[in-house]
């Protein structure tokens, strides 16, 4: 099994309760989008593996080999193994040298837990005012673009 890497199956992640506020340095046109702001979040973080803020999350993931968790920072709460037509927990995997676990057999197993935390970096906060800026400013709806 050396060098084995398991594969993630499945990935389940839920809805955070709240996702960081607005960049302070929005226009008025990028403030006042007609959706909320948590849309340009959700944006940003399909193209992210690191989350701001916590929410639930679920991976099946299959072995043997080394399993790393595809998102960060995540805090694994229950591991299961599919045994007999249904998950039995069991005791968390033994560590990897990568940070995420050494799965030992050839089956599948379940982690869940939460993933996400801040602060925000400046960066993160720039692309997201970045994205606003564009959408308040894209086509309206007779084809014509705003610049402002």
């Amino acid at each position: 099994m050396e060098g084995m890497m398991a594969t993630t199956l499945a990935e389940v992640e839920g809805t955070p309760a709240a996702y960081p506020p607005k960049p302070s340095n929005l226009s008025m046109t990028a403030r006042n989008l007609p959706y909320s702001y948590h849309h340009i979040w959700q944006r940003i973080e399909a193209y992210t593996a690191y989350r701001f803020s916590p929410r639930s999350i679920q991976w099946v993931a299959e072995g043997p080999g080394y399993w790393l968790p595809p998102l960060s920072p995540a805090t694994i709460t229950t591991s299961e193994l599919w045994s007999d037509d249904a998950w039995q927990v069991i005791d968390a995997p033994p560590g990897s040298p990568l940070g995420g676990f050494n799965l030992p057999t050839c089956a599948h197993y379940r982690f869940s837990g939460t993933v996400g935390a801040g602060p925000v970096p400046e960066i993160v906060n720039a692309a997201c005012a970045r994205l606003a800026e564009f959408l308040a400013n894209v086509a309206q709806s007779n084809g014509v673009r705003r610049e402002e």
